[in-house]
């Protein structure tokens, strides 16, 4: 399984990313904006675009690769 940022690197899990453009959080009020970094992520086996994570505000997101890329 390889999972790719939007830039072609490859994510492994406890990697750290970046977002690389402003986001709104689906059921909340919160808007992750670029340049946020979001570390140790999880890889999700289901699906090679999705990773799981934790940002500063929320918990439990599932974010898209094509808006991220590796620290």
């Amino acid at each position: 399984m390889s999972v790719k940022d939007s830039n072609g690197t490859e994510l492994n899990d406890g990697d750290s990313v970046q977002v690389i453009k402003d986001l709104k959080v689906k059921g909340t009020s919160v808007t992750l904006k670029r340049g946020t970094l979001i570390k140790n992520i999880r890889l999700n086996e289901d699906d090679e675009e999705v990773i799981e994570c934790n940002a500063d505000k929320v918990k439990g997101l599932v974010l898209k690769t094509c808006f991220l890329k590796k620290v």
